[in-house]
């Protein structure tokens, strides 16, 4: 189905925010250390994943998420659409693809799918065909951890950002043959609301 060219907009702009500020944004992350409850939700998921077991994660950023787990055992392919994110990895010699979530395929399949903070820029009617796409990229038994900024509504501007109620996107992920089998809510920097999913591709 081809996307609609408000959604490819959308997309391209936030892309363009990123890449522009990639450093700035990497020198943030590295200001904060990885928060008790997100190292959890990662150990979560990996206690699914089978030792050297292979873990996409989607919008893989500076990658610190994606050292995380690689410290736990997973073998993770990094992925981002903004190229900078890639550049800047690059130059500690991790290698990553460059991936648009909405019109490129994932590929796989993966024992897990990762993403976090990314699916808030996914145009809300893209989010099902996105969803789709993880399930169709899991292995049966594989799991997906994904959070998700709570709210209504949408912000427009450099960094196109959507919000959902919690018990919508929940649905959504049933929709898609994902079973949510964890969740958690927490207040993020800015006193935003996440909360994160952890969902299973069924085994047949």
């Amino acid at each position: 189905m081809k996307t609609p060219a408000q959604a490819l907009e959308n997309s391209r702009r936030t892309v363009q925010s990123y890449d522009a500020h990639a450093r700035e944004y990497n020198a943030i992350v590295a200001e904060h250390p990885l928060q008790p409850e997100i190292a959890d939700s990662m150990r979560r998921m990996m206690a699914f994943v089978p030792a050297g077991g292979s873990v996409l994660e989607i919008g893989s950023g500076p990658g610190r998420d994606a050292d995380f787990v690689e410290s736990l055992g997973g073998v993770v392919r990094r992925t981002d659409a903004a190229q900078a994110f890639l550049d800047l990895q690059a130059q500690r010699g991790k290698k990553g693809d460059l991936l648009d979530v909405v019109t490129d395929a994932l590929g796989g399949p993966y024992d897990a799918v990762l993403a976090m903070c990314v699916l808030i820029h996914v145009d809300r009617a893209q989010v099902p065909g996105v969803l789709r796409k993880v399930f169709d990229a899991l292995v049966p038994g594989g799991v997906f951890l994904v959070s998700m900024r709570v709210g209504e509504g949408e912000k427009k501007g450099d960094y196109h950002t959507v919000c959902w109620d919690k018990d919508r996107f929940a649905a959504e992920l049933v929709a898609a043959g994902l079973h949510p089998c964890w969740e958690m809510e927490r207040i993020g920097r800015n006193d935003e609301a996440w909360v994160y999913f952890l969902a299973r591709r069924p085994q047949p």
